[in-house]
Protein backbone atom coordinates (compact mmCIF):
# COMPACT_ATOMS: atom_id res chain seq x y z
CA UNK A 1 0.00 0.00 0.00
CA UNK A 2 3.36 2.34 0.83
CA UNK A 3 3.75 1.61 -2.71
CA UNK A 4 0.57 2.26 -3.97
CA UNK A 5 0.33 5.57 -2.79
CA UNK A 6 3.62 6.72 -3.46
CA UNK A 7 2.87 6.65 -7.24
CA UNK A 8 -0.12 8.02 -6.72
CA UNK A 9 1.25 11.04 -5.21
CA UNK A 10 4.11 11.11 -8.44
CA UNK A 11 0.63 10.88 -10.63
CA UNK A 12 -0.58 14.14 -9.19
CA UNK A 13 0.40 18.02 -9.17
CA UNK A 14 -1.48 19.43 -6.74
CA UNK A 15 -2.33 17.74 -3.44
CA UNK A 16 -4.45 18.70 -0.44
CA UNK A 17 -3.90 17.15 3.03
CA UNK A 18 -6.42 17.19 5.22
CA UNK A 19 -7.25 15.97 9.05
CA UNK A 20 -9.54 15.60 12.09
CA UNK A 21 -11.16 18.15 13.58
CA UNK A 22 -10.01 19.58 17.20
CA UNK A 23 -6.47 18.73 15.82
CA UNK A 24 -4.13 17.20 18.28
CA UNK A 25 -0.25 16.87 17.81
CA UNK A 26 -0.64 13.90 16.06
CA UNK A 27 -2.53 15.73 13.42
CA UNK A 28 -0.55 18.36 12.82
CA UNK A 29 2.30 16.22 12.68
CA UNK A 30 1.14 13.58 10.60
CA UNK A 31 -0.71 16.51 8.10
CA UNK A 32 2.36 18.90 7.90
CA UNK A 33 5.09 16.69 7.99
CA UNK A 34 3.90 14.86 5.12
CA UNK A 35 2.98 18.18 3.57
CA UNK A 36 6.86 19.00 4.26
CA UNK A 37 8.19 15.98 2.65
CA UNK A 38 6.33 16.04 -0.33
CA UNK A 39 7.69 19.76 -0.81
CA UNK A 40 10.78 18.75 0.03
CA UNK A 41 11.34 15.79 -2.49
CA UNK A 42 8.83 17.22 -5.06
CA UNK A 43 9.51 20.83 -4.97
CA UNK A 44 7.72 21.22 -8.88
CA UNK A 45 4.31 20.18 -6.92
CA UNK A 46 1.51 22.17 -4.94
CA UNK A 47 1.18 21.13 -1.30
CA UNK A 48 -1.71 22.46 1.07
CA UNK A 49 -2.59 21.75 4.72
CA UNK A 50 -6.22 21.96 5.11
CA UNK A 51 -8.68 22.63 8.35
CA UNK A 52 -9.76 25.30 11.06
CA UNK A 53 -6.73 26.98 12.78
CA UNK A 54 -6.04 25.93 16.15
CA UNK A 55 -3.72 28.32 18.25
CA UNK A 56 -2.73 26.13 20.34
CA UNK A 57 -0.72 23.88 18.04
CA UNK A 58 0.45 27.02 15.65
CA UNK A 59 4.13 26.55 17.28
CA UNK A 60 3.87 23.66 14.63
CA UNK A 61 2.83 25.64 11.36
CA UNK A 62 -0.29 27.05 9.78
CA UNK A 63 -2.79 25.73 8.10
CA UNK A 64 -3.72 26.89 4.43
CA UNK A 65 -6.10 28.80 2.85
CA UNK A 66 -7.33 27.70 -0.65
CA UNK A 67 -10.38 28.01 -2.94
CA UNK A 68 -12.30 25.50 -4.27
CA UNK A 69 -10.56 25.57 -7.55
CA UNK A 70 -7.68 23.73 -6.36
CA UNK A 71 -9.56 21.02 -5.94
CA UNK A 72 -9.81 20.43 -9.19
CA UNK A 73 -8.33 17.20 -10.57
CA UNK A 74 -6.50 17.43 -7.26
CA UNK A 75 -4.94 14.14 -4.90
CA UNK A 76 -6.71 14.65 -1.49
CA UNK A 77 -4.66 12.85 1.88
CA UNK A 78 -6.42 12.14 4.64
CA UNK A 79 -4.70 12.06 7.79
CA UNK A 80 -5.57 10.76 11.55
CA UNK A 81 -8.65 10.43 11.03
CA UNK A 82 -11.07 7.10 11.40
CA UNK A 83 -13.94 8.34 9.87
CA UNK A 84 -15.07 10.67 7.39
CA UNK A 85 -17.18 12.43 9.74
CA UNK A 86 -14.46 13.86 11.67
CA UNK A 87 -12.71 15.44 8.82
CA UNK A 88 -12.22 18.86 9.25
CA UNK A 89 -13.04 20.70 5.73
CA UNK A 90 -15.83 18.82 3.92
CA UNK A 91 -14.07 19.30 0.58
CA UNK A 92 -12.13 16.82 1.20
CA UNK A 93 -14.23 14.58 -1.84
CA UNK A 94 -14.03 17.45 -4.46
CA UNK A 95 -10.50 16.18 -5.27
CA UNK A 96 -10.04 13.57 -8.17
CA UNK A 97 -8.64 10.80 -6.02
CA UNK A 98 -8.66 10.05 -2.28
CA UNK A 99 -6.12 8.65 0.26
CA UNK A 100 -6.96 7.42 3.88
CA UNK A 101 -3.23 7.13 6.07
CA UNK A 102 -4.36 6.23 9.49
CA UNK A 103 -3.96 4.67 13.13
CA UNK A 104 -7.48 3.88 14.11
CA UNK A 105 -9.38 0.80 14.21
CA UNK A 106 -10.65 0.53 10.47
CA UNK A 107 -14.20 1.04 11.31
CA UNK A 108 -15.21 3.81 8.49
CA UNK A 109 -13.87 2.58 5.15
CA UNK A 110 -13.61 5.37 2.88
CA UNK A 111 -11.16 6.36 0.20
CA UNK A 112 -9.38 4.85 -3.14
CA UNK A 113 -6.39 3.98 -1.08
CA UNK A 114 -6.29 3.15 2.47
CA UNK A 115 -3.39 2.79 4.68
CA UNK A 116 -4.77 1.86 7.90
CA UNK A 117 -1.97 0.27 10.46
CA UNK A 118 -3.51 -0.14 14.07
CA UNK A 119 -0.10 -1.08 15.84
CA UNK A 120 1.41 2.11 15.32
CA UNK A 121 1.38 4.64 17.98
CA UNK A 122 0.51 7.52 16.01
CA UNK A 123 -0.24 8.87 12.32
CA UNK A 124 3.07 10.43 12.30
CA UNK A 125 4.85 7.07 12.89
CA UNK A 126 3.14 5.65 10.11
CA UNK A 127 4.50 9.00 8.29
CA UNK A 128 8.03 8.41 8.97
CA UNK A 129 7.88 4.54 8.42
CA UNK A 130 6.37 6.14 4.42
CA UNK A 131 9.65 7.65 4.21
CA UNK A 132 11.86 5.21 5.27
CA UNK A 133 10.33 2.58 2.84
CA UNK A 134 11.47 4.17 0.03
CA UNK A 135 15.60 6.03 0.74
CA UNK A 136 16.04 6.01 -2.70
CA UNK A 137 12.52 7.93 -3.53
CA UNK A 138 12.37 9.92 -0.21
CA UNK A 139 14.56 12.27 1.94
CA UNK A 140 13.48 13.40 5.14
CA UNK A 141 14.50 17.06 6.01
CA UNK A 142 14.70 18.99 9.33
CA UNK A 143 10.58 20.58 9.36
CA UNK A 144 9.70 17.25 8.65
CA UNK A 145 10.96 15.45 11.43
CA UNK A 146 10.23 18.16 14.24
CA UNK A 147 6.72 17.79 13.45
CA UNK A 148 6.96 13.95 12.91
CA UNK A 149 8.67 13.81 16.50
CA UNK A 150 5.98 16.19 17.42
CA UNK A 151 3.20 14.10 16.50
CA UNK A 152 5.20 10.97 18.00
CA UNK A 153 5.35 12.43 21.38
CA UNK A 154 1.54 13.48 21.12
CA UNK A 155 0.51 10.30 20.82
CA UNK A 156 2.38 8.24 23.06
CA UNK A 157 2.09 10.47 26.18
CA UNK A 158 6.42 11.24 25.66
CA UNK A 159 7.12 7.65 25.85
CA UNK A 160 4.44 6.61 28.62
CA UNK A 161 2.21 5.04 26.82
CA UNK A 162 1.48 1.11 25.95
CA UNK A 163 1.45 1.98 21.72
CA UNK A 164 4.99 2.71 22.62
CA UNK A 165 7.19 -0.11 20.51
CA UNK A 166 10.36 -0.58 19.59
CA UNK A 167 9.62 0.91 16.06
CA UNK A 168 7.95 3.72 17.77
CA UNK A 169 11.81 4.47 19.71
CA UNK A 170 13.61 3.79 16.81
CA UNK A 171 11.95 6.22 14.39
CA UNK A 172 12.04 8.64 17.43
CA UNK A 173 16.00 7.80 17.37
CA UNK A 174 16.11 8.86 13.35
CA UNK A 175 13.99 11.60 13.75
CA UNK A 176 15.83 13.83 16.30
CA UNK A 177 18.97 12.73 14.23
CA UNK A 178 18.22 16.29 13.04
CA UNK A 179 18.64 19.56 14.84
CA UNK A 180 15.39 20.81 16.06
CA UNK A 181 14.82 22.01 19.03
CA UNK A 182 13.03 18.80 21.21
CA UNK A 183 12.69 21.22 24.22
CA UNK A 184 11.07 23.73 22.67
CA UNK A 185 8.68 21.08 21.69
CA UNK A 186 7.76 19.53 24.33
CA UNK A 187 7.53 23.17 26.54
CA UNK A 188 5.05 24.24 24.01
CA UNK A 189 3.12 21.21 23.49
CA UNK A 190 2.58 20.70 27.30
CA UNK A 191 2.24 24.15 29.06
CA UNK A 192 -0.64 24.80 30.84
CA UNK A 193 -2.47 28.61 30.83
CA UNK A 194 -3.02 29.12 35.12
CA UNK A 195 -6.69 28.86 34.90
CA UNK A 196 -6.77 25.65 33.63
CA UNK A 197 -3.87 24.28 36.15
CA UNK A 198 -6.57 26.03 38.76
CA UNK A 199 -8.85 23.90 36.94
CA UNK A 200 -6.80 21.17 37.09
CA UNK A 201 -6.56 21.48 40.71
CA UNK A 202 -10.74 21.70 40.94
CA UNK A 203 -11.08 18.31 38.94
CA UNK A 204 -8.25 16.41 41.79
CA UNK A 205 -10.38 17.23 44.64
CA UNK A 206 -14.09 16.76 42.80
CA UNK A 207 -13.65 13.82 40.79
CA UNK A 208 -15.68 10.41 41.96
CA UNK A 209 -14.08 7.19 41.22
CA UNK A 210 -15.97 3.55 42.63
CA UNK A 211 -14.32 0.52 44.04
CA UNK A 212 -13.68 -0.89 40.71
CA UNK A 213 -11.32 1.87 39.48
CA UNK A 214 -13.93 3.52 37.54
CA UNK A 215 -13.67 7.38 37.57
CA UNK A 216 -15.69 10.27 36.38
CA UNK A 217 -15.96 13.87 36.54
CA UNK A 218 -18.32 16.36 34.63
CA UNK A 219 -16.87 20.30 33.68
CA UNK A 220 -20.05 22.04 32.37
CA UNK A 221 -20.75 25.46 31.54
CA UNK A 222 -20.90 27.24 34.82
CA UNK A 223 -17.36 25.72 36.18
CA UNK A 224 -16.00 26.89 32.27
CA UNK A 225 -16.76 30.60 32.56
CA UNK A 226 -15.94 30.30 36.57
CA UNK A 227 -12.09 28.97 35.93
CA UNK A 228 -12.26 31.33 32.82
CA UNK A 229 -11.48 28.29 30.49
CA UNK A 230 -12.26 27.05 27.08
CA UNK A 231 -13.79 23.66 26.77
CA UNK A 232 -10.80 22.79 24.61
CA UNK A 233 -8.20 23.57 27.92
CA UNK A 234 -10.35 21.47 30.20
CA UNK A 235 -10.23 19.03 27.95
CA UNK A 236 -6.46 18.57 27.59
CA UNK A 237 -6.75 17.80 31.50
CA UNK A 238 -7.56 14.33 30.74
CA UNK A 239 -4.58 12.73 32.33
CA UNK A 240 -4.34 14.51 35.78
CA UNK A 241 -6.04 11.41 37.72
CA UNK A 242 -3.98 8.87 35.71
CA UNK A 243 -1.58 8.34 38.54
CA UNK A 244 -4.52 7.44 41.08
CA UNK A 245 -4.21 4.34 42.60
CA UNK A 246 -6.54 1.35 41.87
CA UNK A 247 -8.02 3.86 38.93
CA UNK A 248 -8.98 1.42 35.72
CA UNK A 249 -10.67 3.50 33.52
CA UNK A 250 -12.06 6.78 33.72
CA UNK A 251 -14.31 9.99 31.15
CA UNK A 252 -13.83 13.29 31.66
CA UNK A 253 -17.09 14.93 30.59
CA UNK A 254 -16.87 18.60 29.23
CA UNK A 255 -19.94 20.84 27.88
CA UNK A 256 -19.17 22.51 24.51
CA UNK A 257 -22.05 24.29 23.66
CA UNK A 258 -25.04 22.19 23.69
CA UNK A 259 -23.03 19.02 23.09
CA UNK A 260 -21.37 17.56 26.14
CA UNK A 261 -17.34 16.05 24.73
CA UNK A 262 -16.75 12.84 26.43
CA UNK A 263 -12.76 11.75 26.78
CA UNK A 264 -11.95 8.34 27.83
CA UNK A 265 -9.48 7.33 28.85
CA UNK A 266 -7.80 3.52 30.05
CA UNK A 267 -5.09 1.32 31.80
CA UNK A 268 -6.74 -1.78 30.71
CA UNK A 269 -10.52 -2.04 30.07
CA UNK A 270 -11.17 -1.93 26.48
CA UNK A 271 -12.99 1.55 25.95
CA UNK A 272 -13.62 2.03 22.36
CA UNK A 273 -16.86 0.37 22.41
CA UNK A 274 -18.43 2.02 24.61
CA UNK A 275 -17.28 5.35 22.72
CA UNK A 276 -18.84 4.13 19.54
CA UNK A 277 -22.04 4.00 21.33
CA UNK A 278 -21.95 7.26 21.85
CA UNK A 279 -21.56 8.84 18.42
CA UNK A 280 -17.14 8.67 19.43
CA UNK A 281 -14.50 5.68 18.97
CA UNK A 282 -10.53 5.78 18.91
CA UNK A 283 -8.21 3.27 20.54
CA UNK A 284 -8.73 0.52 22.63
CA UNK A 285 -7.19 2.35 25.63
CA UNK A 286 -7.94 6.20 24.69
CA UNK A 287 -11.28 7.26 22.45
CA UNK A 288 -13.47 10.07 22.43
CA UNK A 289 -17.18 10.08 22.31
CA UNK A 290 -20.34 13.06 22.16
CA UNK A 291 -22.89 12.82 24.42
CA UNK A 292 -26.21 15.07 23.64
CA UNK A 293 -27.80 15.77 26.73
CA UNK A 294 -26.61 15.47 30.26
CA UNK A 295 -29.24 12.59 31.13
CA UNK A 296 -26.71 9.89 28.98
CA UNK A 297 -23.47 11.08 31.58
CA UNK A 298 -24.69 8.62 34.43
CA UNK A 299 -25.96 5.46 31.54
CA UNK A 300 -22.21 6.01 30.39
CA UNK A 301 -20.78 6.05 33.88
CA UNK A 302 -22.76 3.17 34.66
CA UNK A 303 -21.26 1.05 31.36
CA UNK A 304 -17.79 2.12 32.43
CA UNK A 305 -18.14 0.75 36.00
CA UNK A 306 -19.39 -2.50 34.42
CA UNK A 307 -16.34 -2.65 32.10
CA UNK A 308 -14.31 -2.12 35.16
CA UNK A 309 -16.11 -4.65 37.39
Amino acid sequence: MKRAILDVIKEYETIVIHRHVRPDPDAYGSQMGLAAILKGNFPEKKVYCVGEDEPSLRFLGEVDVIADSVYDGALVIVCDTANTERIDDGRYAMGAKLVKVDHHPNEDVYGDLAWVDTGASSCSEMIAAFVEAFPKELMLNETAARLLYAGIVGDTGRFLFPNTTPKTLRYAADLVTFPFDRTEIFTKMYETPLNAVKLSGYILQNFQMTENGAAHIYINQALLEEFEVTARDASQLVNRIDSVIGIKAWILFVQEGDIIRARLRSKGPVINGLAKEYRGGGHPLASGATLISESEIPEMVAKLEQLCN
